[in-house]
């Protein structure tokens, strides 16, 4: 049992759990994840598929004929991180292939990883199993090689990551994503709906819904309808809603027609709970990332959001220290914080990413002030969730059970999403809870990101 700690990265996926013994000469293939959720999708995608063909799926180094390593390369810092996987994982087994977001600059991998026996970008599916192929030919057996109902899932078997599209058309000049992962590809809504339906059938209890811009899930395919379902957020919430599991929105950006969005919450359809990037509130600092700059319009919206949808939890992510950012920007930011009253809340400090255009900007911020800045954003962050939370105590609210150990049943209430909200605890008669119940509990204490309680009949 553990609480989580201020500076909870915003953009890690759960650690993936794996392992199934291999058969007698069975050929097997280890898989390092990591990165963002939509990340993790992807290596439960090459994992379904290698696992059609025959292969076993090794829990570490030493069990694998050879290792995926699928790479993040959204910041600088986990580029550095990717890098020390990949030679982690030549050292412990020596038979590596490359995939994942830093994929997309091969000869950077190769300049520190010449070994590397295959490089290929993200969402390359097809490239990775021909790479898997080559070294590590197949031998499937039709007899026991069975793909499993729901394909191979690196998450708890109650709750599962609903990719809806891939790519972005945004081009904050912040971020390489729309370079790594192209513009905007919706998939079809009906697709989405039936691939959601077989998880819950499966033992799912909870959708977590991903993209780069989920709001802007169908623009792409001009919002086309077909088989029943229509490619547009509301209407694919309205639908997963209709299956029974809880559904999460996250990474969904302030448009106006968001607001349509709030009463399914208020009916009990999805969660009330939205996931949005703000990143900065003053104009000018939003300008220089090129985001819409309409700070005091979005209080506005978070406003009425409210006024329809009490219970609403509002999850959000900031850049602090951005070329260019005055302690006066930095203040305007501080009192919007104040103003918003935002319920989970991580803080990135700004790093240039080889290839943004802010890498350009002049006035880059030093280090020192950086960290001075998200001390006191995270300070203030924290003070508002401890007074939130500790509002809860009394509170009868429902929770989803994550796991169970010797000291307590770690669960979330609707307000936390996996890895990177809080948790609540009950250390008293838990004993009979498993992962995936879902049971009211009654909240007795509570600290500055997590709660403790009781179940209550």
């Amino acid at each position: 049992m553990s609480t989580n700690p201020p500076d909870l990265r915003p953009d890690i996926a759960p650690k993936p759990r794996m392992g199934e013994p291999a058969r007698a000469g069975q050929p097997t293939i280890g898989m390092v994840s990591l990165g963002c959720p939509k990340a993790l999708v992807d290596s439960e995608r090459i994992l379904t598929r290698l696992r059609a063909e025959g292969y076993a799926i090794s829990p570490d180094y030493a069990g694998a004929d050879a290792v995926i390593v699928n790479t993040c390369g959204f910041l600088d810092s986990a580029k550095a991180e990717s890098l020390s996987a990949i030679g982690e994982a030549l050292t412990e087994n020596g038979r590596v292939i490359v995939t994942g977001c830093l994929g997309a600059e091969p000869e950077y991998i190769t300049g520190a990883h010449p070994k590397v026996l295959a490089v290929t970008g993200p969402h390359q599916y097809e490239q990775v199993l021909d790479a898997v192929h080559v070294a590590v030919p197949p031998s499937p057996d039709p007899f026991v090689d069975l793909l499993p109902a729901r394909g191979v899932s690196l998450t708890p078997r109650h709750f599962s990551y609903l990719k809806i599209s891939e790519g972005c058309n945004h081009k904050c000049k912040f971020c390489i994503i729309p370079d790594m992962r192209g513009r905007l590809q919706s998939r079809p809504a009906h697709a989405v709906v039936r691939e959601a339906a077989k998880l819950v059938e499966g033992g799912v209890r909870e959708l977590l819904v991903i993209s780069q811009d989920t709001s802007a899930y169908g623009v792409d395919i001009r919002h086309a309808e077909e088989r029943g379902h229509r490619a547009h957020i509301t209407d694919l919430a309205r639908d997963l809603g209709s299956l029974g599991a809880w559904v999460r929105l996250h990474y969904v950006y302030p448009y106006p027609h968001v607001r349509q969005l709030i009463p399914l919450m208020s009916e009990g359809l999805v969660l009330p709970y939205l996931d949005i990037p703000f990143q900065h509130a003053h104009p000018e600092v939003l300008r220089r990332m090129a985001r819409p700059a309409a700070a005091a319009k979005t209080l506005d919206e978070i406003a009425a959001w409210r006024d329809v949808c009490p219970d609403l939890t509002l999850r959000s992510t900031f850049i602090v220290g951005y070329p260019g950012e005055t302690e006066a920007e930095f203040q305007t930011l501080l009192d919007w914080l104040d103003e918003a009253q935002l319920d989970r809340v991580g803080c990135f400090q700004y790093e240039n990413v080889d290839g943004a255009r802010s890498n350009a900007l002049p006035d880059h911020v030093a280090a020192e002030v950086k960290q001075d800045r998200w001390d006191r954003f995270m300070a203030k962050a924290q003070a508002i969730s401890a007074a939130k939370l500790a509002a809860k105590t009394g509170r009868r609210i429902e929770v989803i059970v994550d796991e169970v150990d010797d000291e307590a049943a770690t669960c979330r209430t609707q307000a936390d999403a996996p890895e990177i909200d809080g948790n609540l605890f009950i250390d008293e008669d838990f004993s009979s809870l498993k992962p995936g119940d879902i049971v009211t509990v009654e909240v007795e204490e509570a600290s500055e990101y997590d709660l403790w309680g009781r179940v209550v009949d």
